[in-house]
């Protein structure tokens, strides 16, 4: 069961299409209602000239009137804009501005809906899922732009741009704004969102030592030049596609540790030693991609205290920066570390270990890279697969400026699922490393290569190139292997009824979704020109088919799909899913409730407190603080029975080991989310079995689903496991769960 493969389809693209779909349809209702008033300015009687049948497929394609009005299709192409902008990378001041007010009035606009005791459940459920729909879309570019997040702080100033914003468009949507005094004019322009900031202690630091200069006291011996084999090859290409070609475990050699035993009274296991070993031996770049659960934490804090790598950057997810301070205290207590939260005003610019997280680092690229660190780790490196993203640029500046003045300095990058999307995933978290740059390999790495006295036409070169990547410092581990005594884990499927009308609707959809699936393949046989014709189902065409609808759910086009439906189906088994969750807290102890959606975690907490179960809810859009001492609360108090937890912001670096029971309440697209949310509490120190209740709504696609992803083999186990499984895509699952739904339908 624990080499269960799946893909991943984003963040937040893979869920609320069709409430995207009613945005877009939005945005379009208010450009058709401005495009109208021209019309009727400019002359009438043009709206009749198209004929009586173009007039009525018109007004068929139209939507009523009263769903152009009001708030929502100014939220809606405020939206797009933002998004639109995030997407080109031309993010302004005025696009952070626009983001933020969109969420806040989204938030208002969801409370004034629910308090409405006038309007009807019809037209409540209607509203609140169109707007999903905007939501769904801020989500989305936030996972493109993690630095817009800030702006949703519960601490975060409203500016006066954004306060005249909200009422020009609570103006265009004909709402009334309240009266406001005037703001006091500002001393000073306001800086815009993405501003660079140095706290003051680390001035006072700066200060202390003005004069810091390079550290080049690791430099390397010269080697002699020589003819290059290699000139003139593309190298990358050949250097990814090695790591699907050839088929041995992925980990270099490493030295055997001299103690297991450390200063802080902590032992270490035989495999976390072997690595701090490899550190003290003079190694300094390491791809650490053990299993999750074996300690990465603790390895890359002792490599670093063995490297003398000091002061150490340290960059992690929000929700376990906290948990990062907390593991330098327990392995390396000799040295101080502080935590950078919002502008950094609280930290100790002296301290040893700066752990900051991704969301607000852009603010503090500029004093970082000048601080003079001689180490930096990246925790969840899969994080910066996409070299677009900001958090990428960010990542790959402060590598670079700190390869710059530090000469071989600590580098590593941590994560139990370093592919997830293809493998092209290494690319961004080689280039952080220093292995490679935009054009190819850099020196050590080409010296590596040229060793081998191959190039890529020879039969021998991938083999010898994916051991020559290996021996710059991958690492992986699993627990099968190194850690024999953490008890089995078992996946335990749970098929649940979806009963009623909610039912009957998943179900009606699902057969509209087969339905349109059909009628393409039958306009496709119709228009063949080709004259190939095929006995029974052309199996052929049914994937191109299946490819085509996945396509326009990428690029918006669909209605219902295969994302929302998975949604909705997601939504409706919260509840049962829940009962499950609380029958196993009232009889085996605690469990960790894991679900996407907030809806989904909302319905669950209303049946633990309407039960009087106690719960700790763990999401993304907390603060620090407050996620810390809801983590505390289940796993000290006894009374606190269930952790009700976002797949997403939950589902990596935390330890909720105190439990054994997991229950999934919605599929997710990838192995490696669902595999990093059981890991939690699958994990060195675990002294329990652990199973994982998946829950999957039965006569549903649900289950075709469940059954794809167990049938993939994900892309760390191909690459790094030397498993002969085929590698594919994320996007495998969802387009063979269309060829699957084409096919039986034709059937």
């Amino acid at each position: 069961m624990a080499r269960r493969g799946q893909r991943q389809s984003g963040a937040a693209s893979g869920s609320g299409r069709r409430q995207s779909g009613d945005t877009r349809r939005d945005a379009g209702d208010t450009r058709r209602q401005s495009g109208d008033a021209r019309k009727q300015s400019s002359g009438g009687g043009r709206a009749s000239s198209g004929g009586s049948n173009g007039g009525a497929a018109g007004n068929r394609r139209r939507r009523p009137a009263k769903d152009a009005e009001g708030l929502i299709p100014v939220l809606a192409k405020a939206v797009r804009e933002v998004e639109g902008a995030v997407e080109r990378a031309a993010i302004k001041p005025s696009t952070r501005t626009k983001f933020q007010v969109v969420a806040l009035l989204v938030r208002e606009e969801r409370a004034r809906v629910n308090a409405d005791a006038a309007a009807t459940d019809a037209h409540r459920a209607e509203q609140l899922r169109r707007l999903d729909g905007v939501a769904t879309i801020l989500a989305k570019t936030a996972a493109l732009e993690p630095a817009l997040l800030q702006l949703l702080a519960e601490d975060t100033v409203i500016s006066e741009s954004a306060a005249a914003l909200r009422r020009e468009m609570l103006t265009a949507a004909g709402m009334e704004t309240p009266e406001e005094p005037p703001a006091p004019e500002p001393e000073t322009a306001p800086e815009p969102a993405a501003r660079r900031v140095v706290p003051k202690t680390v001035v006072a630091r700066q200060l202390a030592n003005p004069f810091l200069a390079p550290d080049f006291s690791a430099a390397p011996v010269s080697r002699p030049v020589r003819a290059r084999r290699l000139a003139g090859w593309e190298l990358i290409t050949p250097l990814l596609r090695s790591f699907e070609y050839a088929a041995a475990s992925a980990s270099m050699p490493l030295p055997e540790p001299a103690d297991l035993r450390i200063a802080a009274g902590q032992e270490l296991m035989p495999h976390q030693a072997r690595l701090i070993a490899s550190a003290a031996a003079g190694h300094r770049s390491f791809l650490l991609a053990d299993e999750p659960g074996l300690g990465k934490t603790a390895q890359a804090l002792l490599a670093a205290k063995a490297a003398n790598a000091y002061p150490l950057l340290v960059v992690v997810p929000n929700v376990v920066k906290t948990n990062w301070a907390r593991e330098a205290d327990i392995w390396t207590p000799q040295k101080k570390a502080t935590v950078i939260h919002g502008d950094g005003d609280s930290i100790d610019g002296f301290a040893d270990i700066v752990v900051v997280n991704y969301e607000v680092l852009d603010r503090h690229v500029g004093w970082l890279g000048d601080l003079g660190f001689r180490g930096m780790v990246v925790d969840e490196a899969h994080f910066i697969k996409n070299k677009k993203s900001q958090r990428s640029r960010n990542v790959l500046e402060l590598s670079e400026r700190i390869r710059t003045r530090t000469t071989r300095p600590l580098l590593m990058a941590l994560t139990g699922t370093p592919l997830i999307n293809s493998i092209e995933d290494f690319t961004a978290i080689w280039q952080f490393l220093g292995w490679i740059d935009e054009k190819g390999p850099r020196a050590d790495l080409m010296e590596s290569l040229e060793d081998t006295e191959l190039v890529p036409a020879d039969p021998g070169f991938y083999a010898a190139a994916r051991s020559a990547v290996i021996n710059m410092g991958i690492v992986r581990r699993r627990k099968v292997d190194v850690a024999a005594d953490i008890p089995a884990r078992r996946i335990a499927d749970l098929p649940v009824e979806l009963d009623g009308a909610v039912g009957r609707s998943i179900r009606e959809a699902e057969r509209e979704l087969a339905e349109r699936l059909v009628q393409r393949y039958n306009t496709a046989l119709e228009t063949r020109t080709s004259g190939v014709t095929v006995e029974g189902i052309d199996h052929e065409l049914v994937r191109r088919v299946a490819g085509w609808e996945r396509q326009e759910m990428d690029n918006k086009k669909t209605g219902e799909n295969v994302f929302s439906l998975v949604r909705r189906i997601g939504l409706a088994k919260a509840g049962l899913a829940a009962d499950y969750a609380a029958q196993l807290a009232q009889s085996v102890g605690k469990v960790v409730f894991f679900a996407r959606h907030i809806e989904a975690m909302d319905t669950a907490e209303a049946l633990f407190a309407e039960r009087g179960i106690k719960f700790a809810s763990i999401r993304g859009d907390q603060t620090s603080s407050k996620r810390q001492k809801n983590i505390d609360a289940f796993t000290n108090d006894p009374e606190v029975s269930v952790a009700v937890c976002s797949l997403l912001a939950a589902g990596v670096g935390l330890n909720l080991q105190v439990a054994s029971n997991v229950v999934l309440a919605e599929l997710s697209w990838t192995n490696a989310e669902q595999t990093q949310a059981i890991d939690r509490v699958h994990r060195i120190g675990q002294d329990m079995p652990v199973t994982a209740w998946r829950i999957i709504a039965a006569q549903t696609i649900d289950t075709r689903i469940a059954d794809l992803i167990d049938s993939k083999a994900g892309l760390a186990a191909k690459a790094l496991d030397g498993s002969d499984e085929e590698v594919g895509s994320s996007a495998d699952v969802q387009l063979e769960a269309l060829v699957s739904l084409l096919t039986d339908a034709l059937s």
